[in-house]
């Protein structure tokens, strides 16, 4: 009934599986509040005081279970330290799958004491200087800017699709490894059909990794969220709302660190070994 933070964070083992409930609860709570599934296909859970929806396997929601199984697949290349980038993505097109409306982008370093998920975060903290505590705030800080942000942008259309693509540090990938329910992607980046907006939701530091969650949406679904975040004082901070088209590197340069999958046209010619699931 609740989702249990670790006493502490010890083992490379401890740290992989608070990577995978965050993940986890992350992916739930985007795919609830942006209404991808029916309300069936979710069980209510408890992190700390905050109330989290959790996508489970559902007989009368296929979407749901898939996706479920691409969680699986994430987690076996996880655990190999294989994984280097997971992107959910949103497309209204079945038949282009490659034009996308909306993308989610979770990305992983390791260490010698456990996984990363990281976004390039410039900011790192020395390992004695981060407790339970600060994870523990952390986390659910995030899940909050999480369900501000979802609440406030523009909704989808009614009939959309997801697909996910992972990306692997092709140095110590096997060249045919490929997690249940991916396949080798044949195809190139995703691209916008409207012009694209970065936004940073949060970070969540541990011992053994950082948790970045970015954000990438059309521009128009954004109008909204500037007034209503901005309405609400405090909560102004929560959000970095950071406006860059694709022709504009130098801006792009001071709040993505490295290129956004969007324009994975370049990155995938370093990382041939890439996978996907739709």
């Amino acid at each position: 009934s609740a989702v249990v933070f670790p006493k502490k964070i010890a083992t490379e083992q401890q740290s992989l599986m608070l990577v995978k409930r965050l993940l986890a609860v992350a992916v739930s709570c985007i795919t609830y509040l942006r209404g991808i599934f029916p309300e069936s296909a979710y069980g209510t859970r408890y992190m700390d005081d905050v109330c989290v929806k959790i996508l489970r396997e559902d007989k009368n929601c296929p979407g749901s279970t898939q996706l479920v199984k691409w969680m699986l697949g994430c987690y076996d290349a996880l655990q190999k330290k294989y994984l280097r980038q997971i992107v959910l993505a949103v497309y209204t097109q079945p038949e282009d799958p490659q034009t996308v409306t909306e993308c989610y982008h979770f990305k992983f370093k390791y260490t010698h004491n456990g996984p990363l998920l990281d976004f390039g975060s410039k900011d790192k903290k020395s390992d004695s200087t981060i407790s339970c505590a600060d994870t523990k705030k952390a986390s659910i800080l995030l899940i909050r800017k999480i369900y501000i942000l979802m609440q406030n942008l523009s909704p989808l259309p009614n009939d959309v699709c997801l697909t996910m693509k992972l990306l692997y540090y092709d140095e110590v990938t096997p060249p045919d490894y490929q997690p249940p329910g991916f396949k080798e992607a044949k195809d190139g980046g995703l691209l916008f059909n409207e012009e694209p907006m970065y936004l940073n939701v949060g970070e969540v530091p541990t011992p053994f990794h950082v948790l970045k969650l970015k954000v990438t949406t059309e521009k128009q679904r954004m109008e909204s969220v500037d007034k209503n975040i901005l309405k609400q004082g405090e909560s102004a901070e929560l959000l970095q709302v950071c406006g860059v088209s694709r022709d504009d590197p130098e801006e792009e340069s001071q709040d993505m660190d490295e290129d956004p999958v969007l324009d994975n046209e370049v990155e995938e010619e370093n990382h041939v070994n890439t996978s996907e699931a739709q």
